[in-house]
């Protein structure tokens, strides 16, 4: 018998891939999906923040749902993020999700402004009555809406969710989910966190940087959570000035410049996003090939 839920490891939230013109390339995303599987991912959260979700018409947003589920083996979980504005539009995405056999979804909170508590509520109740498990995405830097420890614990006690990713990036957060709410799964969230939180009891870990770095990534986190800090010190020293960038607004550039370098195929961002400056090209550039110079694959 194993608790292990498909939501559990490492998860990657892993990146849109875009040819010159800005158009999806689906056949490079399918490629990606399964190089990280064969890396030894656990899984994947498309269609998050690293993923644009943001700039994807309908259209483009439901084939890499289905490309993701096409390009997954058995056993790699795809679990989409269903991000939205409101509930209506989340739950849309939800039911898809369903209709594709994902094992649960990731949802940020109503972000169209900042949301007060019933309305986050209802939110998630509705969310939650498609029928998959919910992961809560709580990242208030960027949606104005904390999910904090006690809120999660009404979530969890009325059964609307049984995770969250914790992107607060306060490791302290997880030591009072787990007090509040024993059950509530805690997935790290900020990848500069990743050791701190996996002390904390995490179960999982949805990454950015494992876009580029899996198998380094995936021995941090195996170590962190064995409390093997003899592995995963020297790992988290290497890989720690790029899983920083993880946090800053330009982190989707970042990791796909970072991919570009190690050999894969990260390629440019759409609109509002620009191109790193030079000055943060550079320093990518130069922390990417230090990391690789250290042995991270």
């Amino acid at each position: 018998m194993t608790d292990r839920q498909p939501w559990h490891g490492v998860l990657v939230a892993n990146p849109l891939s875009l040819d010159a013109e800005l158009n999806v390339d689906y056949d490079a995303y399918a490629g990606h999906v399964a190089w990280l599987a064969e890396a030894g991912c656990d899984g994947i959260t498309p269609n998050g923040s690293l993923g644009e979700y943001q700039t994807l018409t309908e259209g483009e947003r439901a084939r890499l749902i289905s490309t993701a589920v096409s390009a997954a083996p058995p056993g790699f979980a795809v679990i989409p993020a269903v991000g939205a504005y409101g509930a209506r539009e989340a739950v849309r995405w939800t039911e898809q999700a369903a209709e594709l056999g994902a094992p649960a979804v990731m949802a940020l909170p109503p972000n169209a402004y900042r949301a007060d508590v019933r309305s986050v509520l209802d939110h998630y109740r509705a969310i939650a009555a498609v029928g998959l498990p919910v992961i809560a995405y709580n990242n208030p830097l960027d949606t104005k809406v904390d999910l904090t420890p006690e809120l999660l614990a009404n979530l969890h006690g009325d059964g609307l969710i049984v995770g969250v990713k914790e992107f607060a990036g306060d490791p302290r957060r997880a030591y009072a989910i787990r007090e509040l709410s024993p059950g509530l799964d805690v997935l790290i969230g900020s990848d500069d966190t990743v050791l701190e939180v996996a002390l904390a009891g995490a179960k999982g870990w949805v990454s950015g940087y494992t876009s580029a770095f899996p198998r380094s990534c995936i021995a941090l986190y195996h170590a962190a959570i064995s409390l093997d800090l003899d592995t995963a010190m020297p790992l988290y020293s290497a890989l720690h000035p790029l899983l920083r960038w993880d946090s800053r607004t330009e982190f989707v550039q970042a990791i796909k410049l970072s991919m570009d370098i190690v050999g894969l195929r990260g390629g440019p961002t759409r609109p509002p996003r620009v191109r790193l400056s030079d000055q943060q090209e550079a320093e990518i550039r130069r922390l990417t090939e230090s990391a690789l110079a250290s042995g991270m694959q």
